[in-house]
């Protein structure tokens, strides 16, 4: 498994050093890169995730918690976008490339997979690991990292919409993002992980237990990372509120699961 540790630590790397570039660039005087930043961002994180995740959690549960994110995220943002149902009245604009039926960009599940893989490894450091007596571990699991993936988007959606990738056909409650929406983020990743925990079952957990501390680390760092980026970003834009509420927010998970991962190292015996 050396070489997919190496390739995480070094996409995680070139994500890193893109979004401080994209960040910082503009500051420093160097050329805007917007056009192209989200989907490369996009693509170079989910190529993280996936390799993180082959050695995390194994070929087999990679593939079923990338199918399933890949096919719930994009079944449910197609009928949110034909009826606002799910999220509010929304659509997509031309800009993230080519979308299914006309309605969802084929990039947008590649975004829900890079950010769900992360907001579950912080989930698991958060809650520990199950015992065998514990039923409810899984459920647990699965909330929380429904809520920890909710909470990056509460600084993303507003810099999306204010870069022209989506609009929202009303004004919402939250900086113009209808409350509705995050409603409908907890209600997709609640169902991805509780489908993932149902298939995946105990092989997941005996692959966890083996995984150390140190690389479990770049997960959350990769969450932190982001949140950080879209932070630096949505100050640029002026979205103030969102920029504090999504720092404070998403990164208190992101802190809560590098203090726990950190506690498991310093406490293993020499």
């Amino acid at each position: 498994m050396r070489p997919l540790r190496i390739a995480a630590i070094s996409l995680l790397v070139l994500y890193a050093v893109f979004t401080a570039y994209a960040s910082l660039g503009p500051l420093l005087g160097f050329p805007r890169v917007h056009g192209y930043s989200v989907p490369l961002l996009t693509l170079i994180a989910t190529a993280f995730a996936i390799t993180h995740a082959l050695t995390y959690i194994g070929w087999r549960n990679t593939f079923i918690l990338f199918a399933l994110t890949y096919t719930v995220s994009l079944l449910f943002e197609s009928v949110g976008v034909a009826t606002g149902w799910i999220y509010g009245p929304y659509h997509y604009t031309d800009q993230l490339g080519p979308r299914f039926l006309g309605l969802v960009p084929y990039l947008i599940p590649f975004a829900w997979f890079m950010v769900s893989y992360p907001s579950l490894v912080i989930a698991e450091t958060i809650l520990g690991h199950r015992s065998a007596e514990d039923h409810w571990h899984g459920l647990r699991v699965a909330a929380l990292a429904a809520v920890v993936m909710t909470a990056w988007d509460l600084v993303i959606d507003p810099i999306m919409v204010q870069m022209g990738h989506w609009v929202w056909e009303v004004d919402g409650a939250y900086f113009g993002v209808p409350l509705h929406n995050y409603l409908g983020w907890l209600v997709t990743t609640f169902t991805i992980f509780i489908l993932y925990q149902w298939l995946s079952g105990r092989q997941a957990h005996k692959v966890r237990e083996t995984s150390d501390q140190s690389f479990l680390m770049l997960a959350s760092g990769f969450y932190a990372s982001s949140v950080a980026g879209n932070t630096l970003a949505a100050l640029q834009m002026g979205l103030i509120g969102p920029a504090l509420i999504g720092f404070f927010g998403a990164g208190a998970f992101a802190l809560l699961s590098l203090f726990n991962l950190g506690e498991g190292r310093s406490s293993k015996p020499d």
